[in-house]
């Protein structure tokens, strides 16, 4: 059966948007010639796809399996014209881009004016949150993940290490005093950040092989770590913190580090995209950029 695929995108942009007229303005079409088109989709197929009344509309279960491989059909068109919009290295299209909150805008956003400036024909989507994305589910087309590994179904591009510290403010140590020893942290004020698998949990290993763990305790929890780089900052607990966050204060006295002959196994930044697609101009351009700036040797926060 051979089916319209301009329907397949009207229909993915009315369920996307959720009504008629706002995709007809997305799509730069008629209202009327929107209902025509998903109307002569449903006919094709065979099925209704939209539960229409007169304040809303909504997904059938068939709309709801169409709506998925529609969006697939729209991107892979989508990727197509890019592609074939590269043949000679040309850098168009929109690019989206996902990246941790403190990262993208303590790191990332101060590089970004060179990397459009170097490509005027390229926009970009840029998406800052700290939880883990599903790139494909949701149409990123990279992303930036600091991480001990990574999801096998991805490309992964091993950029800087990224080092975690114990860190608090020189006024927070006066008060309190320095811990000597892992196990003297179950005695000071944590702020915790509540997007780590076990934030109140630590194991550190000294230079002799010697490991110790301990409970981390604090009446502060947050999923945001600039907000509790601030409050860290006034003396208002310790943070187990990464050093992309906190080493220009380390360099400035803002912050101490204490017990630096205890550490963690290092995490790495990285620079993800999924392999399921072919890899477009505009997402090699960024990952050789984030290489560029970020890759070992590179990075503003490492030595």
């Amino acid at each position: 059966m051979a089916v319209d695929l301009n329907g397949f995108t009207v229909f993915a942009k009315v369920a996307e948007l959720g009504g008629f007229t706002a995709a007809a303005d997305a799509l730069g079409l008629s209202k009327s010639m929107v209902s025509r088109q998903v109307s002569a989709l449903e006919d094709q197929l065979g099925v209704r796809l939209l539960n229409r009344t007169t304040r809303r509309i909504s997904l059938t279960e068939a709309g709801t399996v169409v709506f998925e491989r529609a969006q697939r059909i729209v991107m892979e068109a989508q990727e197509a014209a890019e592609e074939a919009t590269c043949v000679e290295g040309a850098v168009r299209g929109t690019l989206r881009i996902n990246a941790p909150m403190s990262f993208g805008i303590s790191q990332l956003g101060p590089v970004m004016p060179e990397f459009t400036a170097r490509y005027p024909e390229l926009n970009i989507d840029l998406v800052l949150n700290d939880r883990r994305v599903n790139l494909i589910e949701e149409g990123f087309d990279v992303s930036l993940r600091i991480s001990a590994m990574t999801d096998s179904s991805l490309i992964a591009r091993q950029l800087a290490p990224v080092e975690r510290y114990i860190v608090g403010a020189p006024s927070y140590f006066e008060r309190h005093g320095v811990p000597k020893r892992p196990s003297d942290l179950a005695h000071h004020d944590f702020m915790l950040y509540t997007l780590l698998a076990r934030p109140n949990q630590l194991e550190m290993e000294n230079a002799k092989g010697e490991k110790e763990q301990v409970e981390l305790k604090g009446r502060f929890l947050c999923n945001n770590a600039d907000a509790m780089l601030g409050m860290m900052l006034r003396g208002m607990g310790l943070v187990f913190s990464p050093d992309v966050l906190c080493h220009e204060h380390l360099k400035s006295g803002a912050l101490v580090r204490v017990l630096d002959d205890w550490t963690v196994p290092a995490l790495t930044l990285h620079v993800i995209y999924p392999h399921a697609r072919h890899l477009a101009a505009k997402v090699r351009a960024f990952v050789d950029f984030t290489v560029e700036k970020f890759g070992p040797g590179k990075a503003p926060w490492v030595g």
